[in-house]
């Protein structure tokens, strides 16, 4: 294993090709999850042919179920996921016995920006109860996707089931996810029963750009004529990954030999469709009165979530072109009666009293409201994605890019669609059929051939630390100085850089060989901490953006000869 390989396996997606009867993927997404999975022979006879799993719920019908958790109140027991919970649920908190169960949804963000997360990290559920393990949710939700994916699998195999060496799993991640994020992923799957050596964990914006550069014409979007399978070698596009929590950016280029090379380091930012849903829930706050909200959601947890599934549907088909006319949106019976009990007023008075006035008309379980001020719940994460696409293509590096790829579920979204191209009206903007799909069906290509992305940007400096004898004409900033077993003064905690931030570096690369030597003749083992760093040039392991992610031991089975 090459060193680049060695110091981030922890994150990155597995280099190493290994023949399977079948490639499973898992897209745990901040709103909805998934899984699908083809067979070697289906890969490669068409590789976009992937099964997934149909789900429903109440109006809803998706590719995805929704990413929901309900826990046992032993606080272990994984009990339900997806629409399965979320409608156990009701029917618990219609007969009043929910109190003691544990109840999560959207809280893959909890991972967001988190640093040195391990099984302390503890998650509060939909009701404000603390105490559960982040990992034991986790894991319990991986878990049922693993089962439900092999049960569904089987179904296609006459004459035997299915052992563990049969199946390479895929996990997908967010790319702008930090080393500890994605480490944590890796292990909750182990947890849940994937073996690490049948588990690789691939990033979601390379994914989906696999996916759709399998796709022929006439899936894109009716408005293009073109198709990421027919890009020529050197085209540039940017992938923009809007999903349920976070938004995935990354620019890749063609290749001679067709595969993909990263041109710079993904980036972008909580800007997902799980944002429209915060300012929904602001706009009821604000037209109900304070206090409301909450009683509602305590009181009738089963309306709640009704409420925003009725939501969901709503946001698939809003579009700019409803600007000037009316939206109607559900109001449940049960949160008019709170308003009154909380407020002493009538839903009518707490509308006409909040900032909308005359905008917005109730009539029994609905509400009449102006299309413009719904519009106006996306422009929070619309333009923070608009603006950082700007920025984007301002680099050198992402110059004669002049096409962008729309995936991810928050992607299907018409006002995203539409602000997008008229921000960008010089550039082709591609839109996926299965949009919402690409991630999960890209990571089944992904798990087939792991070799397609061929050149990636390093986000961080990596490398170990070391100590050298100390000099007068050290070239680098004094720091720490302690005297070695020896009685020698060593400088410590030096930054030895195996890859640099920005470095592009491909597949089975090796880095430049470093010979390392024992300090004193006794000592029976060389120990390495592998060290990341923001900084593309730092001098020392303790210099501000540097952290240990790792350790590596080299044993000395012969010490008697010294060094």
């Amino acid at each position: 294993m090459d060193k680049i390989e060695a110091f981030t396996r922890h994150f990155a997606v597995n280099t190493k090709k290994v023949m399977s009867l079948l490639v499973a993927s898992i897209d745990f997404g901040t709103t909805y999850s998934g899984w699908a999975f083809s067979f070697r022979h289906e890969f490669e006879s068409d590789p976009t042919k992937v099964s997934a799993k149909n789900w429903s719920g109440g109006q809803l019908f998706h590719r995805k179920g929704p990413t929901c958790v309900l826990i046992r109140p032993d606080g272990e027991t994984l009990d339900a996921f997806g629409y399965e919970a979320e409608n156990k649920y009701f029917d618990l908190s219609m007969e009043e016995s929910h109190t003691q169960w544990f109840y999560f949804r959207r809280f893959k963000m909890k991972l967001f920006k988190q640093e040195g997360i391990g099984r302390t990290l503890m998650l509060e559920d939909e009701t404000g109860k603390k105490g559960l393990p982040a990992k034991t949710v986790f894991s319990g939700a991986i878990k049922y996707l693993k089962n439900d994916l092999i049960k569904e699998s089987e179904k296609r195999i006459s004459g035997g089931g299915l052992t563990d060496a049969d199946i390479n799993w895929v996990l997908t991640v967010p790319a702008i996810w930090n080393d500890a994020a994605k480490q944590f992923m890796r292990k909750a799957a182990e947890e849940a029963g994937i073996a690490g050596d049948k588990l690789m964990i691939a990033l979601e914006p390379e994914a989906a750009s696999v996916f759709c550069r399998h796709l022929p014409v006439d899936t894109t979007s009716s408005a293009v004529t073109t198709s990421l399978a027919s890009f020529k070698a050197g085209t540039k596009y940017l992938v923009l990954d809007a999903g349920g929590g976070t938004v995935d950016i990354t620019v890749h280029e063609v290749s001679g030999s067709g595969e993909l090379k990263e041109l710079c380091k993904a980036s972008g930012g909580p800007w997902g469709g799980t944002k429209v849903d915060d300012a929904y829930e602001q706009f009821l706050v604000e037209i109900t009165g304070p206090g409301v909200m909450g009683a509602f959601k305590e009181s009738h947890m089963e309306d709640y979530i009704e409420l925003f599934r009725d939501f969901e549907i709503k946001k698939r088909d809003i579009s700019t072109k409803k600007s000037g006319g009316k939206i109607t949106l559900r109001m449940p019976v049960a949160l008019v009666e709170i308003v009154k009990e909380v407020t002493g007023k009538t839903i009518k008075e707490t509308i006409v009293g909040s900032v909308y006035g005359e905008r917005i008309k109730h009539h029994g379980d609905k509400i009449r409201v102006d299309a413009d001020i719904v519009i106006e719940l996306f422009d929070e994460p619309v333009t923070s994605i608009l603006n950082h696409v700007s920025t984007l293509l301002k680099e050198s590096a992402v110059r004669g890019c002049n096409k962008i790829v729309m995936v991810g579920g928050f992607s299907e979204s018409p006002i995203l669609q539409e602000r997008v191209k008229e921000r960008f009206s010089g550039m082709s903007v591609i839109v996926p059929t299965e949009a919402g799909l690409a991630v999960l069906k890209g990571a089944v290509i992904v798990g087939h051939s792991p070799t397609t992305i061929a050149e990636r940007v390093c986000k961080l400096t990596y490398g170990f630390a070391s100590t050298h004898p100390r000099e007068e004409t050290c070239s680098h900033p004094k720091g720490r100085i302690e005297r070695d077993a020896n009685g020698d003064l060593r400088c410590q905690d030096i930054f030895v850089i195996q890859a640099r931030a920005v470095d592009k570096v491909r597949l089975s690369e090796e880095r430049p060989e470093i010979k390392a030597r024992p300090v004193i003749d006794s000592q029976t083992g060389i120990g390495f901490d592998i060290v990341a760093c923001s900084n593309p040039s730092p001098y020392h392991t303790t210099e501000r953006g540097c952290s240990k992610i790792g350790h590596m031991s080299v044993p000395i089975k012969e010490s008697s000869l010294g060094s």
